[in-house]
């Protein structure tokens, strides 16, 4: 990576988490959940930013504060030392968070995976007790 560590310091910090609309906004969500997309990760946010024309950086050590066990997270430059928009379109993190959830929900990458995780995830297997169920008499 050529880009100084000190710049990407400056740059905003954007958590998967702010555009799930899965969670609800004690969570952490930032966008309403008509906007957002379910479940996105960083690899696919870091694809939109780099599809918007702004530098991105994941960062995998990192992780959300309130939920510490959904690691990576997404540093994104927005503005340029003097003060530039390098996209004139997004003047500020809410419109980048609409704008990468709009991308996430088309990212080719997402369409082929909910297919093969919905199949595999409603599988219903026999059940190891046999017969109704509920109380025994005695």
């Amino acid at each position: 990576m050529d880009m100084d560590v000190t710049s990407i310091k400056k740059w905003i910090v954007f958590y998967p988490i702010y555009i799930n609309s899965k969670k609800t906004i004690a969570e952490g969500r930032r966008i309403s959940t008509i906007k957002g997309c379910e479940n996105p990760t960083c690899v696919e946010i870091d694809d939109c930013c780099k599809h918007l024309k702004l530098p991105s950086v994941i960062e995998i050590e990192k992780a959300y504060p309130r939920d510490y066990l959904q690691k990576g997270r997404v540093r994104v430059m927005l503005k340029t030392e003097d003060g530039t928009l390098l996209n004139p379109a997004i003047g500020s993190r809410k419109q980048l968070m609409i704008q990468v959830a709009e991308l996430v929900r088309r990212h080719p990458g997402r369409t082929k995976k909910q297919d093969t995780s919905s199949s595999s995830s409603t599988q219903a297997g026999p059940s190891k007790a046999g017969g109704k169920g509920g109380k025994k008499k005695k």
